[in-house]
């Protein structure tokens, strides 16, 4: 066993010390694996957004934004409001709109948060542990709703990455996440169910930047 071991980790040594010629190397590479599309980032991130039972809603302002919270609050009886994004509360309080928020996740209605990123392409949501929210308040909820601005589209996953990057340098976050509709398995004999591991619903409300 120790002799096979040996042999196997010096075949290794070798391998990195002679370079392995490419496979295929008079094949031209071609890093994009799908075609960008044409339309509208907003109208793109909708589409699949929703296609993935996900709840979109696109708001002119932040006025608008607070009616149509208010009109689901109302809607659904929310009363404990978990949220730790200061600015996010700010804003809703500057449009004329008090919440009255609660402190326990494990027991709240809903949480809101921001994002990162919203990506297209995917129709996902694109968190990291470096806002307020942190790791568990997106997956943790029963009703996930993410406020973003227009500005924070990107097409493709590898954008928001790079979007990252610039914004966090060498301070990057230690996790990141994408969020693509609500949570959902099809490990209970096959059969597709919605809000297993994460929140039932997710809202994305976009404001016109």
């Amino acid at each position: 066993m120790t002799e096979s071991r040996t042999n196997i980790l010096n075949k290794i040594k070798q391998a990195l010390v002679h370079q392995v010629p490419v496979p295929f190397s008079a094949i031209p590479s071609n890093p994009e694996h799908f075609t960008a599309s044409q339309k509208e980032m907003e109208l793109e991130f909708a589409e699949n957004f929703t296609g993935l039972l996900g709840r979109f809603a696109y708001c002119f302002n932040n006025a608008e934004l607070i009616n149509q919270l208010q009109v689901l609050f109302e809607t659904r009886q929310w009363k404990k409001i978990y949220c730790r994004e200061e600015a996010i509360k700010e804003e809703l309080v500057k449009n004329g709109y008090t919440i009255n928020y609660t402190d326990d996740l494990a027991a709240c209605d809903v949480a809101i948060t921001g994002c990162e990123f919203l990506v297209a392409r995917t129709g996902s949501m694109l968190l990291s542990s470096a806002q307020q929210s942190g790791r568990t308040v997106s997956v943790y909820a029963p009703v996930h709703i993410c406020i973003a601005q227009s500005s924070q589209l990107v097409y493709d996953t590898e954008d928001a990455i790079i979007g990252l990057r610039e914004r966090y340098g060498t301070s990057f976050p230690s996790m990141v996440s994408l969020a693509t509709g609500p949570s959902r398995t099809a490990d209970i004999e096959k059969t597709l169910v919605v809000g297993v591991h994460g929140p039932k619903e997710v809202f994305c409300f976009l404001i016109d930047a």
